[in-house]
Order: structure tokens, then C-alpha cells, then sequence
């Protein structure tokens, strides 16, 4: 009798756990499938993005075809903008100010539905990663992960997954109170089909003869004369570059740091004639310090909390020769 009683306990505790408390590696093999699944999945659809009182609508066109990715994200209010990228080569159109921006994307910036890199070695060492409920995005099935930081370096994150393919369905942004600063959501959304190409193509009359093209030149390797003295605990290197936007400006270091799931930026560029202000900035959820070392303007951005940038920053100082 007391094996039963204890047998049917044992049944009611297991049913009495929170819906979280899954086993960390099954949460973990969520977030691989949504790295593969962002890249290699044909899909579009309309997504919304929420940051504070900021609402933007972008429709986003995604194929594979041939060993090739093509990529078309337009913005759908205020001020028109276009992405489309093949492959690496990005280009940004601004119809407003008639610009072209010409880039080759390094494999460290990813736009939702890709938020995440291909490697997630680590990233348990610095978060609790678990399972959630079940629910629905945008009409479809969808598996919900919580990802909580162990220290308060870095933000949490929510995500929301499609249990049949994998694509990231919503996406938040945490603060360490828990509550989301930012939110990608699809709204509408179909995966695989056929696509028609022209969905991918930039509008014929977007470029003409009035319009400026600048390409953005990138030298993989960043100059090493900086030593950073304050490292945050579980951000690694991941790419160093030299960058030119113009040839009549200098070069500007750019170095990207990375857990495996957020990310910082570091520019070094020479101190101009006139002074740029200093100190901390935030446009929208990206929190940015900005201080001056070594007659060098250091800006240190991402979505990470306020105190860990302005540590990194600070902690910089050039090496001695």
C-alpha cells in the first residue's frame, strides 16, 4: 500500500513541476535547429518589431535556391528602407536620401528570424536555458524557450519556435527585472512553396543617376594595439576588422565580441577636429558608451546592459610600444 501511495506521489510531483523544468540539453537542441533552420529554409513573410513606443513592419522575402541565399527585408513604415543581400554582399537602399550602402556582411551579424550563430558551444556556461509551453505565433505551433543570464552582464531572452521546421516565430528581449524591451514577432508567415523572384528583386525606379552609392570596404583583422583590461566573463573575440566608408576618411577598427548568443561591437577611429561627445547613449534598446583614450574615439554598443559596456570601454587603453 505505502508503495502505491508513494509511487502516486511521486506521479503528482512530476505533474506539479513547472513547465520549465525540462532537461537543459533537449532546450539546447531547440536553439541548433533554429540556426540551421533561418538559413536554409525558403519562407516569407511579415514580422513586427517593438521597442519601447517604436513599432516598425518589415516584409521579408527568404529563398535557397542553388547554393545560394538571397535575402529581401523591406520596411513598411516611415521612411522607406531595403535590404537584399546574396549571399555576403548586403546592399541598403534609402530612398529618401537617394543612397546605395555596398557591404560584404561578416558571419557575426544576424537580423530575425537568424538571431543566432552557428555555434552555441558555451552558452550554457553563462545561462539557464529551458523549456516552455506550448502555444501559437502567427498561426502556427510553437515550442517557447526561456534563456536567463547566470550574472548581471548580459540580458535574457524568450524565443518562440516552430515545432515542425524550426524557424524562429518571436523573439524578446529581456531586461533583468524579466520584462521584454524589444519584441520580433511574425504576424504572417508561409514556409517553403514557390517564390516569385521579382519578390527579391529591388524596385526598378529605386536607383537612378541622382542616386550615391558608397561601398563600405572591409579588411578582415583588426591593428591588435588595444588592450582590453576589463573583459566581460564569457564574451570571446569572434572577428576584428579595418573598415572604410570613404576614401577621403581614415580607417575605423571594428572588433565584435560574443557569448554565443549576444554581442558587442567595439570602434576605434582617430579623434576628429571637432570633439564628439562622450559618455552613454542609447538608441532604442542598443545602449552605447562613447570615451576618448589615446587622442582615439572608443564606442562600445549592443544589447547588453549600460554598466557592461562602460566597463569593456573603459578598461581599454593602447598598448604601450
Amino acid at each position: 500500500m505505502r508503495a502505491r501511495q508513494l509511487a502516486a506521489a511521486l506521479v503528482g510531483l512530476c505533474l506539479a513541476l513547472p513547465v520549465w523544468a525540462d532537461v537543459p540539453a533537449d532546450a539546447l537542441q531547440w536553439l541548433y535547429r533554429v540556426t540551421a533552420a533561418a538559413r536554409k529554409l525558403t519562407y516569407t513573410g511579415t514580422f513586427i518589431y517593438q521597442s519601447g513606443s517604436n513599432t516598425e513592419t518589415s516584409r521579408i522575402t527568404h529563398l535557397v535556391q542553388g547554393g545560394n541565399e538571397i535575402e529581401r527585408i523591406e520596411v513598411l513604415d516611415g521612411s522607406p528602407r531595403e535590404v537584399l543581400r546574396v549571399n555576403d554582399e548586403v546592399k541598403c537602399f534609402l530612398p529618401e536620401t537617394h543612397l546605395l550602402i555596398v557591404e560584404r556582411r561578416s558571419s557575426s551579424g544576424h537580423a530575425f528570424p537568424a538571431l543566432l550563430p552557428a555555434s552555441l558551444t558555451g552558452l550554457t556556461e553563462h545561462y539557464d536555458i529551458r523549456k516552455g509551453a506550448i502555444s501559437r505565433v502567427a498561426g502556427f505551433e510553437s515550442q517557447a524557450i526561456l534563456i536567463e543570464p547566470k550574472d548581471d552582464l548580459r540580458y535574457g531572452h524568450r524565443f518562440w519556435i516552430d515545432t515542425r521546421s524550426g524557424l524562429l516565430l518571436k523573439a524578446e528581449l529581456l531586461n533583468e527585472h524579466g520584462d521584454p524591451i524589444e519584441t520580433f514577432s511574425f504576424t504572417e508567415l508561409r514556409i517553403g512553396g514557390p517564390i516569385d523572384r521579382k519578390a527579391l528583386e529591388a524596385r526598378p525606379d529605386k536607383v537612378g543617376n541622382d542616386w550615391k552609392m558608397v561601398n563600405v570596404h572591409t579588411t578582415r583583422g583588426d591593428d591588435n594595439q588595444w588592450l582590453f583590461n576589463a573583459p566581460l566573463a564569457g564574451f570571446r573575440k569572434v572577428i576584428g576588422m579595418r573598415r572604410q566608408i570613404r576614401p577621403d576618411m581614415p580607417e575605423m577598427t571594428h572588433i565584435v565580441f560574443s557569448d554565443g548568443l549576444a554581442a558587442f561591437s567595439v570602434f576605434i577611429e582617430p579623434v576628429a577636429a571637432t570633439k564628439p561627445e562622450i559618455g552613454q547613449f542609447a538608441m532604442g534598446t542598443v545602449n552605447i558608451y562613447k570615451r576618448i583614450a589615446d587622442n582615439h574615439l572608443l564606442v562600445v554598443m549592443g544589447d547588453l546592459p549600460p554598466a557592461s559596456l562602460k566597463k569593456i570601454a573603459d578598461g581599454m587603453e593602447m598598448k604601450k610600444k
